[in-house]
């Protein structure tokens, strides 16, 4: 049977491809007041940050400076919520402007050398760090990822951000983007997608390796204030029911770049970044958690698609639930990078708001593999990453179509 991306799976038109197992299907319940991706931030989670954390931005794609920007390029307000007051930003080029030959007229800098370049010094600093890191497991294991993802980056401010606007535009300057804050749209169209599983995957030579549901939840625990504790679970078909079989702490995020890339739909953000597995806690509290997590019960008409009987969503006075999510995985790869391309549905207890989306995400393994080496090679590292950033530029950064 045919390979049918998971966006296009709730077709039913007579004709259409077979329905996959029922572990992988995911009915969304008609009616739901969902949140569109456009209303709230990313729901997946909270993150943490390294102390040693190092955050990078840059603009790519345009003018003689990689660090400076062109008058030709303004911020310009978007529809998506965030805080109030707080405006939403995108950088964004004059329509009158002809775009720049991309391939290094004047002998200037490819962009994807120019990204690889600056990103290196931090990448190698990050690298160091975390593999002191590894070494010490006597809190869990360390499973460091180098990934990449697609969307675009947004900058918001207060009202008294000080801007001169021009129509619907905001002028803007390096001094006056450090006034701020950052962040990274990562929701994309379903025609990008499909554009990725149909063209690009095969252009750059990815394999099909499979795919996957999980059902993600997402547990507080009072004894670890400011984590949460996602534990993994599939369907057990025969008892129609939630198995555990991985418990992690959140993400912690060593080093982030975004590049907006000014003559591209998409920008791309590069982060290195770690999870650790929890290994050293005691039976008490593995049966505490397992327990609280399989007494879920599947029920595909409430929002996430897990409900817990009534004053079951707690154990005790240590964890609670606070968020549950469901997302259908297929995944592709090479020897180098590991490209996975997920439909998610998040629910937020706590706030009760809700979104789908649809996500891709590149890890870049290859890289990922220097930091288990015996020493960082240095020039293989640089390879990795020119390599890697050429190909994100040929081939992740055309949509076609505005994704905000």
């Amino acid at each position: 049977m045919a390979y049918v991306p998971p966006h296009k799976r709730h077709s039913k038109e007579g004709g259409g491809p077979s329905r996959p197992p029922t572990s992988l299907v995911w009915q969304f319940k008609k009616g739901l007041n969902s949140r569109s991706p456009n209303s709230k931030a990313h729901l997946s989670g909270r993150i943490e940050h390294a102390d040693t954390a190092t955050y990078r931005w840059l603009a790519v794609g345009l003018g003689d400076d990689g660090d400076r920007l062109p008058s030709s390029v303004f911020l310009k307000p978007v529809s998506i919520e965030w805080g109030p007051g707080e405006k939403q930003l995108a950088l964004t080029k004059s329509c009158t402007v002809k775009d720049d030959d991309e391939t290094g007229r004047d002998n200037r800098k490819k962009p994807w050398e120019h990204i690889a370049e600056t990103v290196m010094q931090d990448l190698l600093c990050s690298f160091e760090v975390l593999r002191s890191e590894i070494k010490d497991q006597s809190m869990g294991e360390i499973k460091p990822t180098m990934v990449a993802r697609f969307g675009k980056v947004l900058f918001r401010g207060s009202p008294s951000f000080p801007v001169e606007t021009c129509g619907d535009m905001v002028t803007v300057t390096e001094a006056s983007l450090k006034w701020l804050k950052r962040s990274f749209y990562a929701y994309l169209p379903s025609s990008y997608v499909e554009n990725v599983t149909g063209k690009v995957i095969p252009e750059i030579g990815l394999s099909f390796e499979g795919e996957k549901g999980v059902y993600h939840v997402e547990l507080s625990d009072k004894s670890r204030p400011g984590a949460t504790i996602c534990c993994k679970c599939i369907v057990h078909e025969a008892e129609q029911r939630v198995k555990l079989y991985k418990v992690e702490l959140g993400q912690v995020r060593h080093l982030v770049v975004d590049v907006s890339c000014l003559n591209k739909d998409l920008d791309m953000r590069l982060m290195l970044r770690t999870k650790r597995i929890l290994t050293a806690i005691s039976e008490n509290e593995k049966n505490s958690i397992r327990d609280l997590v399989t007494s879920a019960v599947l029920d595909s008409s409430v929002k996430g698609g897990l409900r817990w009987p009534l004053e079951k969503a707690s154990s005790g006075d240590r964890y609670s639930v606070i968020g549950v999510w469901h997302t259908i995985s297929s995944t592709y790869r090479n020897s180098l990078m590991r490209l996975k391309v997920r439909h998610a549905e998040r629910f937020n207890l706590r706030s009760s708001q809700e979104e789908v989306s649809e996500e891709i995400t590149l890890k870049l393994n290859g890289m990922t593999s220097e930091l288990h080496g015996q020493s960082l090679d240095t020039n293989s590292i640089s390879d990795l990453l020119k390599d890697a950033t050429k190909m994100m530029w040929e081939h992740f950064l055309s949509c076609g179509i505005p994704i905000i």
